[in-house]
């Protein structure tokens, strides 16, 4: 008597597309920032969420991944889940963001260590981390521009 293995199909499905007049490529921490308040209106989330911009080769948008929902102000989030979003969108990049409901964008001490891991995560894979955003009302801070990427 045998035993019965499993074959799986790994897809990427699209949920929707929104309208955006703006051009994708990303240049500086501020385009990034005009598209996630643009698309996901982020600043006005009232519990953090933390996802990713996944970039072609040329830093053009190929999608928007929301990884995580939390709470008023933790959202939990592993390098595995981030890097499984930007492998099936066949990423050379992304920009990690996320937002903080208080306003304040400045980063905690496990914003810092989440961005590390991501960080060296990415470097294994061969996915590069160009920055990780973090974004209140009315300001954003971009971890990259603060010397931490």
């Amino acid at each position: 008597m045998g035993s019965i293995i499993n074959l799986y199909t790994v897809k990427l499905v699209k949920e929707t597309s929104v309208r955006y007049d703006y051009e994708r490529k990303i240049k500086t921490p501020e385009d990034a920032v005009r598209i996630l308040r643009t698309v996901l209106e982020l600043q006005d989330e009232p519990v953090e969420k933390f996802g990713i911009l996944t970039l072609d080769t040329k830093n053009r948008v190929i999608g928007v991944h929301i990884i995580s929902v939390g709470t008023l102000n933790s959202a939990m989030v592993h390098p595995r889940e981030i890097f499984k979003a930007a492998i099936l969108n066949n990423a050379a990049s992304i920009i990690c963001f996320h937002n903080h409901p208080s306003g304040d964008p400045s980063p905690s001490p496990e914003d810092m260590d989440v961005t590390r891991r991501v960080v060296e995560s990415g470097k294994m894979l061969g996915i590069d981390v160009l920055d990780h955003v973090i974004i209140g009302d009315p300001r954003y801070v971009s971890l990259r521009e603060m010397g931490c990427i």
